[in-house]
This record gives structure tokens, C-alpha cells and sequence, in this order.
């Protein structure tokens, strides 16, 4: 099947496309308002973009219905400036479903979901305590493209809990770290736990010789 943007609708759009770009890698992010009120939200509208210097992405949509109101998330980093991506792991991966619940604004999700933070370094947004591996980000740049938000943010510090670090790298045991990603929707994810393949990358002169 064929599939014109234009003839189609912006829901049927979003499931063509969450089906296709997949898996994706899954951001819990905290955040703070002006108040010092925290709010946790996931997102897989979200991946790196560069490393030098290091920028991450994270596409938000408005709050359903018809005004352009931006999510809490959106809102708290236009206001602070700052925020954590804390990654999500087997382990917190129904904390992370709770803290996608809608609750109303007062609410906090990180009570909800039983989690507690530690304080950042770098940032006055604290990390989720329980969470393995986190990202310091201060915002670079919020794009408003029709009803959505794409947030840049640099990445000034990053936090990995020490066993998951090889030093020889630095790199990440991520094939320890157990972390999961999404699929389409309908609360479709998958796991990374014994699904590792490694394929060392080809060089020229390699190629040339298995060509002949």
C-alpha cells in the first residue's frame, strides 16, 4: 500500500509511522517547574543527534484537544532550562508505565510509580534514584512545529551506575544494562536482554577482498 501524507489523517500518520521507526530507545524524563514541582514523563519520540558537542532530541505533543496547550515536560523546560533523561530498563519498566498515566497537574508521577531522585550534578533537576544510567541536559533549542515540540537538549553530565561502566572506553555494558524500547503503540515494547548480535563493520580494503 501507498500512503500519501496529505490524504491522510494526522492519527493514521502517527500509527504508519511508530510501526515503522522501531525500536525506538525510550527517554523517562524529570522534570521541574518554576515552583520546584516535579513531573516524570516517557517519550520514544527521542534519540541522540550529535556528540560533539552532545545533543539529544525529544519530539512532544501538545495536550490532546484543540488549543495548543504543551505538555508539562515541554512547558517546565521552556520555563527552567533543564532536565534529566533517565534511561528505562526491564526493571522500571512498569514505573515508567505509571508515570505515563494522565494525572491530573497536580499530581506527582514519581509518587505515584513508588520512585525517588537523587540529586544531579550538574543540574537542578534531580535523576531518578532507581534508574541505572541518566542524562544531565540543559535546552538548547524548542522547535514548535504544527502541534508538537521538538526539545534539543546538550547533554552536560551523564550518570551510569559504576558495574554498567567498562573503563577500557569508557562503554557502556549494554548488553548488562538491559534496557528496553518501544514498538508501535498499544503498549507494545521490546526487550534487549539476549537479543544482542554483533557485526563488526566492513572495511574498504576487506570488501574489495571478498568482491572477488
Amino acid at each position: 500500500m501507498y500512503f500519501e501524507i496529505e490524504k491522510i489523517t494526522a492519527r493514521e500518520t502517527y500509527n504508519l509511522l511508530i510501526g515503522l521507526v522501531a525500536p525506538r530507545p525510550i527517554a523517562l524524563v524529570t522534570s521541574m517547574n518554576e515552583g520546584g514541582g516535579l513531573n516524570a514523563a516517557p517519550f520514544s519520540a527521542y534519540n541522540y543527534l550529535c556528540t560533539d558537542p552532545p545533543v539529544v532530541g525529544i519530539g512532544v505533543m501538545n495536550k490532546p484537544g484543540g488549543a495548543f496547550v504543551p505538555k508539562d515536560t515541554a512547558r517546565n523546560i521552556r520555563r527552567t532550562g533543564e532536565f534529566v533523561v533517565n534511561v528505562v530498563t526491564e526493571d522500571l519498566a512498569q514505573q515508567m508505565n505509571i508515570c505515563a498515566t494522565d494525572f491530573p497537574e497536580d499530581v506527582n508521577e514519581l509518587e505515584m510509580a513508588k520512585l525517588v531522585t537523587s540529586a544531579s550534578q550538574k543540574v537542578k533537576v534531580p535523576r531518578i534514584q532507581q534508574a541505572h544510567a541518566a542524562l544531565e541536559c540543559v535546552e538548547h533549542a524548542t522547535i514548535e512545529i504544527g502541534r508538537s515540540r521538538i526539545i534539543l537538549g546538550r547533554v552536560v553530565a551523564i550518570y551510569i551506575e559504576d558495574k554498567f561502566v567498562d573503563l577500557n572506553g569508557p562503554y557502556v555494558k549494554a548488553e548488562e544494562l538491559h534496557a528496553i524500547g518501544r514498538m508501535n503503540g498499544l503498549g507494545s515494547y521490546v526487550k534487549t536482554r539476549d537479543a544482542f548480535m554483533t557485526m563488526p563493520r566492513i572495511s574498504y580494503e576487506e570488501w574489495k577482498k571478498n568482491e572477488r
